[in-house]
């Protein structure tokens, strides 16, 4: 088998089918900076509909709240662009949909919003596999398609890692 950091997104995708296929689970995105992204690489492969569930494209903080059950205050207190937000987002897709794993982004893709605490290519994930929560900060160099398409590429290398350290 292809190590998982040589695969392209599109490989990336089948293994990820295959690997929640086999688990007989189904998979949500939430999403905020990539617009649906995630959920479009996902559904490009055909037969998706065993194993995709459902995306949620959450790009106002008001959509965090409505669709996902995100607390207001959550953002208030550590803003959109957060490790408590990306973990919230991503427990809501799951509780909010009939999926088992989800996995969720909420980041700056620019090339306007950033910040010197969050500067442009700042993106947190959060990841829900099997009830565990997983959360991580990563910056990314480019435009904002450069932001966008490698913020999809590590939300699935990394889901897939993290399906398969499962027993």
């Amino acid at each position: 088998m292809t190590p998982i950091d040589t695969l392209d997104t599109p490989a990336l995708v089948e293994q990820l089918a295959q690997v929640l296929q086999d688990k007989g689970w189904m998979m949500a995105t939430a999403e905020s900076c990539t617009g649906g992204l995630i959920a479009g690489a996902c559904t490009d492969l055909s037969g998706s509909s065993h194993w995709f569930e459902r995306g949620f494209v959450t790009y106002s903080n008001e959509a965090k709240a409505e669709l996902l059950g995100v607390d207001p205050a959550l953002i208030a207190a550590h803003g959109a662009v957060s490790e408590p937000v990306a973990r919230a987002m991503a427990e809501g897709a799951v509780a909010r949909s009939r999926a088992q794993v989800a996995v969720a982004v909420t980041g700056v893709a620019g090339p306007t919003g950033g910040s010197a605490e969050k500067p442009v290519g700042t993106v947190w994930f959060g990841w829900s596999v099997g009830g565990q929560p997983h959360t991580e900060r990563q910056r990314f160099d480019g435009g904002r398609a450069e932001v966008r398409a490698a913020t999809v590429h590590h939300a699935l290398r990394t889901l897939l890692q993290l399906l398969r350290q499962l027993p």
